[in-house]
């Protein structure tokens, strides 16, 4: 119950008045004492009695004294305004109707309350004062009372309260003094000592038990160099033996200490070092005379700094070493180049640079994944070592690059003996997971000193050698030559019109047919980008997309492709061929972006195709990528009415097994085994394969590179719905694709190549 503040006047029978409804249940204003009288610092005073004129009379008297007392008319009200706040002093009417001032004595004595209870009452019998105090009341006025002796009574009450208050308040302070001293030094996170002028411990706190495994007791009176390390026992004993006090003591000292701790589990003890932090200063009887005979001892502390020495350790690997392969990262490598090659010009030697770049990584590690590209990367660095010599070093430079320094080279052959072993190792198949994999390498070779005899020179030309023997599309070495910076150059500069060719609208789109096996009809064409280069004339996809991928501008490029293609096939569905779909490449980099479903959605809206017409075209290793990306955007095209094909079906590492968690409804094959196809025997195992997979799997079959009519009739006697290739035609330009499109000429081949299997199948 809540207690309002009643005034001054006359209050009901179980309420309670109070002069400062501010107070809180603390009973007193801060900063105040009880006793001390004035309006500016009130005691906390309750008056109890169970009539009205009565309590207004004493709630009078009291006021005139300086006092701001509560009211409670009543036992209940009393009882009710003891539990709601605290009080200092209580007058306490005895006799009262209902609840007494006997019950509320109970109360005050049940409760523990700390207030000072004078019972002002006219029951003057022994009996009655005697049941009072053993109750606990604190004195006992009579009915009618003097004022001036009620006060006294009220002042001594107050007075006694506030000795209690200060004393119970020093006692505490004492208390709390002593228990916070003894906590700082026992929970001090440093071990603090005192040693006699002998070094022998006479004093430690808590900290050596868990620091060092020791109990206190076992070191008091022991000699300090119990504790230290065998090595640093020399240092420890000029800073043990400490006379220096002030700012001359001995500080920030680092000494290593012997640490014994149990092992879990067991009463077994492991000793181990624990990098300390120390400091001392000397202790004399009298500290302005310090003379030899005055020196009692020395005084310090020991702080635990192992976490921040192995820290410093670590960090000291992390800047110079690669923290998956452990191999030195490149500015250790730099560091022992520009070594060797001081050592080198000083004993007119040789040295070699060696760049090598994985082959295939980048799809081993978007279709498997970054967990098995690492292990893949790891099982590499061990066979790379396994290639060098002492004195070599090997250094991972980043991503799926290492960097190898061979010193004391005599010739040429010398490194390429190295070479070939290397290449040699990564040929051979590597088991990562239950997954055989093959990795080739790129090297690219300098020598010091005719390639560089700087270190900087030696490593972009190392770069430059390798990047040569990538753009060859094959594992391989190649030594630097001065013409090769040459290619490099053109390769930046390739890089740099590719930017310029987005930007003012070079690239163009050329379709190649897809025809029905079946009818002849044009089913669909497909989007082949082309640059038409300023300078070097119509450029093919071969001499840009990989730089475009490499470069990150292959997203861009996607989306000016699909662009052209939507509004072009809108333009021939809508001029005589409405049943004609387009097919368009997608990339994994453009899949993977945030808004590729909007963007895609926006441009088909943009040039009115709508997404039954779009066959969309996904690599093998696109569509593995990152399977809970991959999948719900693909999902996302489908709901468009767009059909997914996989393209270059058959070149990547994916397993049949995935394909039903795509929604997938075409399977492309690539033209690498159209072109198993022979006249003579016609003999393409892998392509009968894929052929009755897709059956299976009740997936549409499409070709591609079909370049002649034994080819052609083999893939329809396989069931291909689908061709296209040279056996059709070449990818054309729009306008000329317009042309064929309403010439429709490749019934009658098709027709012919039915003709004659029919044929063929009477003869048999």
């Amino acid at each position: 119950m809540r207690l309002t503040d009643m005034g001054m006047g006359t209050v009901a029978e179980g309420s309670v008045s109070t002069s400062d409804s501010r107070t809180e249940r603390t009973g007193r204003d801060p900063g105040t004492d009880p006793g001390e009288g004035g309006p500016d610092a009130p005691a906390a005073i309750l008056l109890v009695d169970d009539k009205p004129e009565l309590l207004d009379s004493l709630h009078q008297l009291v006021t005139l004294h300086g006092y701001r007392p509560d009211k409670a008319l009543g036992g209940q009200a009393a009882i009710e305004a003891l539990g709601a706040r605290a009080y200092d002093v209580v007058l306490l009417d005895l006799v009262m109707p209902g609840v007494s001032g006997h019950d509320v004595l109970d109360f005050a004595a049940r409760e523990s309350l700390p207030c000072k209870i004078i019972v002002v009452s006219g029951d003057a019998s022994y009996s009655g004062v005697k049941h009072a105090l053993h109750r606990g009341a604190f004195d006992f006025v009579k009915k009618p009372y003097e004022a001036s002796e009620l006060m006294a009574t009220l002042e001594t009450a107050l007075r006694q309260c506030r000795l209690e208050a200060d004393n119970a308040r020093m006692a505490k302070r004492l208390e709390e003094s002593e228990a916070l001293h003894r906590f700082i030094v026992n929970h001090s996170p440093d071990l603090i000592y005192m040693l006699d002028r002998h070094g022998c411990f006479t004093f430690l706190n808590d900290r050596v038990e868990s620091l060092l495994g020791y109990r206190r007791e076992e070191l008091i009176g022991r000699h300090y160099s119990e504790i230290v390390d065998p090595e640093d026992v020399e240092r420890a004993r000029h800073l043990f033996d400490e006379r220096r006090i002030g700012r001359r003591a001995a500080s920030n000292v680092e000494i290593r200490l012997k640490s014994r701790r149990r092992s879990q589990g067991d009463r077994v003890f492991q000793n181990h070092v624990v990098w300390a932090e120390l400091t001392a200063m000397g202790v004399y009887r009298d500290p302005r005379e310090r003379r030899r005979e005055g020196f009692v001892g020395s005084y310090g502390t020991a702080r635990d700094i192992t976490a921040r020495k192995e820290a410093e350790e670590v960090i000291n690997f992390q800047a110079y070493h690669d923290l998956l392969t452990r191999l030195p990262n490149r500015a250790l490598l730099r560091d022992r180049l520009s070594l060797a090659i001081a050592q080198a010009e000083r004993n007119k030697r040789k040295l070699a640079v060696m760049f090598l770049d994985l082959d295939r990584f980048k799809v081993v590690n978007d279709t498997l994944g970054h967990t098995v590209g690492d292990r893949l990367l790891k099982a590499v660095a061990n066979r790379l070592r396994s290639c060098l010599r002492s004195g070599d070093t090997l250094s991972r430079f980043g991503g799926d690059e290492f960097m190898l320094l061979l010193p004391e080279i005599r010739t040429r052959d010398d490194v390429v003996v190295i070479a070939d072993k290397i290449l040699d190792r990564l040929n051979a198949p590597f088991s990562i997971d239950g997954h055989e994999l093959y990795v080739g390498a790129s090297i690219g070779i300098a020598m010091y000193p005719e390639a560089g005899d700087r270190e900087e020179a030696l490593i972009q030309n190392a770069d430059v050698a390798m990047y040569h023997v990538k753009g060859q599309m094959r594992s391989g070495y190649q030594f630097y030559a001065p013409e090769l910076s040459h290619q490099f150059a053109t390769r930046l500069s390739m890089e740099r019109d590719l930017r310029a060719a987005l930007a003012q609208g070079e690239l163009t789109v050329h379709y190649q047919p897809q025809v029905d096996l079946v009818s002849g009809a044009i089913a669909a064409v497909e989007a082949l980008v082309r640059w038409q280069h300023p300078v070097e004339g119509l450029l093919l996809p071969e001499r840009f997309i990989a730089l475009a991928e490499e470069t990150g501008l292959i997203a861009q490029l996607d989306d000016t492709v699909q662009r052209q293609a939507f509004a072009d096939a809108a333009r021939w569905r809508s001029h005589g061929a409405p049943e004609l779909r387009l097919a368009v490449n997608v990339s994994a980099v453009q899949l993977a972006q945030d808004n590729f479903v909007q963007r895609f959605a926006a441009n088909l809206d943009a040039a009115g195709l709508p997404g039954s017409a779009v066959i969309v075209d996904i690599t093998e290793n696109t569509l593995l990528r990152d399977i809970e990306v991959i999948v719900p955007r693909l999902k996302a095209l489908e709901r468009l009415g767009v059909t997914i094909a996989v393209d270059d079906f058959g070149t990547g590492y994916s397993s049949v097994g995935y394909l039903h968690q795509f929604p997938v409804s075409a399977l492309k094959v690539d033209g690498t085994f159209v072109g198993d196809i022979r006249a003579d025997d016609g003999g393409a195992p892998v392509l009968d394969a894929i052929a009755a997979m897709a059956g299976g799997l009740r997936l549409s079959l499409a070709a591609e590179g079909v370049e002649n009519q034994a080819q052609l009739g083999y893939l329809a006697r396989r069931g291909c719905g689908h061709a296209q290739g040279f056996v059709f035609s070449r990818a054309l330009p729009a306008g000329a694709m317009s042309r064929v499109l309403a010439e429709d000429p490749y019934r009658a081949l098709v027709a012919a190549q039915r003709r004659s299997a029919a044929a063929a199948s009477e003869v048999l």
